[in-house]
């Protein structure tokens, strides 16, 4: 039972697996690596639910195999939303450097938020997630996670913006969600949230 996954990404393809497997012990999710390299789509709309469907769709059309992608980013309430869909090219830098962008979108998310009250760094991740099957059929499910942005980078753990993101859940302890297990993350996380809603589907899918 092989799911295509638009990725590159190592923790989001773990990400991935786990979560399924909780609904589908059997599956096994491969990324962009695992597959020939084909013309990946230029994520240019407007919107989560877009660029999530452009990636599925030509990861299905390519592979043959059910696809699932997903666009997520981080929702800044002072910044009037933004990075939002930009937020994995917030500073300009190149998605070749995951790890130096990361370092990079953080480093200038912080200095823009710099003279912000802490009343007023809420935040949430958005996260759509879509699904497309070679025979046409697609699905798109929405996840949230809600919380603030601290004045540091703490934690290994996560990827992008975890490092200075606290969700709500976790408000008293203050921690980010890169300090977080994998499985805690999971339960809380926006894209966790659209995952767990997905697998039933994708099992749907698949038979």
């Amino acid at each position: 039972m092989r799911v295509f996954l638009a990725s590159r990404n190592a923790k989001k393809l773990a990400e991935m697996q786990r979560i399924l497997a909780e609904h589908l012990p059997d599956v096994e999710v491969v990324g962009l690596d695992d597959v020939a390299a084909y013309d990946e789509p230029v994520e240019d709309q407007p919107t989560f639910e877009g660029n999530a469907l452009l990636k599925a769709r030509a990861g299905a059309r390519v592979t043959g195999l059910l696809s699932i992608a997903d666009d997520s980013g981080l929702c800044v309430d002072a910044l009037n939303g933004m990075p939002g869909v930009l937020s994995a090219r917030w500073s300009g830098s190149s998605k070749a450097v995951e790890g130096g962008r990361d370092a990079r979108n953080n480093e200038l998310l912080l200095d823009q938020l710099h003279d912000v009250p802490d009343d007023r760094r809420s935040a949430h991740f958005a996260c759509a997630v879509a699904m497309v099957h070679p025979d046409g059929r697609e699905l798109v499910v929405h996840g949230r996670m809600d919380g603030r942005i601290i004045r540091e980078q703490r934690g290994t753990g996560g990827f992008g913006y975890d490092v200075v993101f606290v969700a709500d859940e976790h408000s008293a302890e203050g921690l980010t969600s890169a300090e977080l297990d994998p499985a805690e993350k999971d339960l809380i996380s926006h894209r966790g949230r659209a995952l767990r809603e997905l697998a039933p589907q994708v099992a749907a899918f698949l038979s």
